[in-house]
Order: C-alpha cells, then structure tokens, then sequence
C-alpha cells in the first residue's frame, strides 16, 4: 500500500505538469489570435516552468531510502557559548524549513548549553522525500557574526555539524543480535511532567560491534523510548551500509559530489556583510535572514542537480 501511495504521487505530479505544460501550448494558440495578452501567456508560461523544474528535481530522488523520513542531528562545534547559540540557530531553521513543506518535526533527544542554545540535538522529520532532501544538509556549517556574547563587540567564527541519515521502517530489514546491545536508562534533562525529570524514562543504547550510542528521551514512557532507540540504532547501522555502497559506487561513476558529514559545506556570514553560500555548489544567497528562517530550497535543489548532473552543463542551462 505504501509504495502504490508513492507511484500514485509520482503519476499525479507527471499529469499535473503535463496539464500545465498543454495550457500554454493552447494559450499560446490563442495569442497568436490576439484573444489572451502577453502577460497571460507569461503567467502560465512560468507556472509550468516551475513545475516541470520540481518535478525534475524530485527524479534526482530515486533511491529507496530517499522516500523515508529523515532524522538530523546538530551537534555544536568548539567554542562554548558562542558555538551552542549557533546550533540552536540551526535547529530554529530547519524546523522552520520542514514546517514551511507540511512535515511532521519531532524532537527525539536535545542537550542544553550551560549557558545558551544547545550542544546538541537530533530532529525527526516526516513528510514525502524527507531524507531525500534532508541529506544534502549533511556537513559542518559556519558562521560568522558580532558575538552577543561578547561585551567588545568582536567579531566570531563558530561551527556546528549536521548529520542526516534515515529512519527505516518495516520495509527494510535490519537484524541486530540482542547480546550486542547495552542499556542504560537516566533522567530526562527537557522540562515538563510530572515523572520526565524524576524518573529514569530517558534511556541509552550502546551497540558493541559498531560502538554506535543513541540516546532517547522523546516520550514519558521508558518502553516506548526503547523502542524510538532501536528503530534509530537500526537507521544509523542502515546508513553506514548505504554509505559504504555509495563509496563504491563513486570510485566507478568518479566526479560525483559526495555527502560527507566531516566536511565544510555552507558558511553563513552576517558581518561585515551578509552572504550565505554553499562551497561545493557556488549558490549563495544575500537574504540571510530569509534562509535562517528556513529558505534552504535553493541550496538543496543545486546541490541535488549538480550532483546529479555535474560535468554535463546542465546546472548552467
């Protein structure tokens, strides 16, 4: 049923933009007879380029795991303070961006600075094509600003990671050996209700072969953050397997751009001027107070085509 639901969505989106692409071929008839305007003509025209350029952007995602819902975690650089208030910026935005898509955001574990913002936290995101265009987020991001933590007004550079990967379901088997698991169970650190903060519902998976740790505290009840844990576990082992297969698969397609969580991929810089561009695709935006409250289509979508199409021309055209 989940995978007709999908061809369904792939059927609708072919028909629409074929429909939209036909009313200008019939619009234009009728400006060559004078009986629509130009402007008319434009409109259409422009509704169907972009529809034609979202479809062409959803066929760059056509892997299996592009259609699961992406789980993201934000993790602040060194730096103390400064670093945590980036992070929480962070977190801020892409909550913003997956809420802006209709997407179901949940917050399954986050630790809290010392003195602001966060040091880390891990997102879910589920809604169509989540993963899919969540994962070119992955990588370490950089901003530069004035510290409001700084009495001299001085300027700072702070860094913090993103690390996405999806969350599988029943339609991908992962088997995992009970006896390489080791639970621990602790206090929840949010606030709210009555046992979140006194009992230990918050609960820690370490797996033995991978070393790989999950932590979970999204809900009040210690069984069904067991369960979130080891569904997560399961995802984290799936995308060391996928990346490995990736690996491969790069060495014989060559030029690629590859997703790599280690690497600097997008500075944000808010003085002296205010530009935030992406290093591996050369897209910059001058707006970047726009892309903080969520505008991360563009970035994705060039990184999407580019790496689908780099050496061909076509990002150009």
């Amino acid at each position: 049923m989940k995978k007709i639901k999908i061809d369904k969505g792939w059927v609708k989106d072919y028909q629409s933009t074929e429909a939209s692409v036909e009313e200008v071929e019939v619009l234009l008839e009728f400006f060559k007879e004078g009986e629509v305007t130009e402007k008319e003509l434009k409109a259409q025209f422009g509704q169907a380029e972009e529809a034609l350029e979202e479809l062409e952007l959803k066929s760059t995602l056509n892997s299996p795991e592009d259609q699961l819902p992406g789980v993201l975690e934000i993790n602040s650089g060194a730096g103390g303070t400064e670093s945590c208030d980036w992070a929480s910026i962070l977190m801020r935005m892409y909550i913003m961006w997956g809420e802006s898509h209709g997407m179901k955001v949940s917050e399954l574990d986050k630790v809290d600075g010392d003195v602001a913002g966060i040091k880390s936290v891990t997102l879910q995101f589920e809604g169509p094509f989540a993963y899919g265009y969540l994962k070119a987020e992955s990588g370490v991001h950089r901003l530069v600003r004035i510290s409001p933590f700084d009495s001299a007004k001085r300027r700072h550079t702070s860094f913090a990671s993103i690390f996405v990967y999806p969350m599988v379901d029943d339609t991908i088997e992962i088997n995992i050996n009970p006896s390489d698991l080791d639970w621990d169970t602790f206090r929840s650190s949010g606030a709210g209700g009555q046992n979140v903060n006194k009992v230990e519902t918050a609960v820690r998976v370490r797996h033995a072969p991978s070393g790989l740790v999950v932590e979970c505290q999204e809900t009040r009840s210690q069984g069904q953050n067991r369960e979130r844990a080891l569904q997560m576990l399961k995802s984290r082992l799936y995308e060391i397997e996928m990346r490995k297969r990736n690996e491969e698969r790069d060495k014989v397609e060559g030029n690629k751009m590859k997703i790599e969580w280690g690497s600097q991929i997008r500075s944000y810089v808010l003085h002296p001027y205010k530009l935030v561009k992406d290093v591996r695709t050369g897209y910059e935006v001058g707006n970047a107070q726009a892309v903080l409250d969520g505008g991360l289509d563009g970035f994705i979508k060039a990184f999407l085509l580019n790496k689908t199409f780099e050496g061909s021309g076509k990002i150009e055209d």
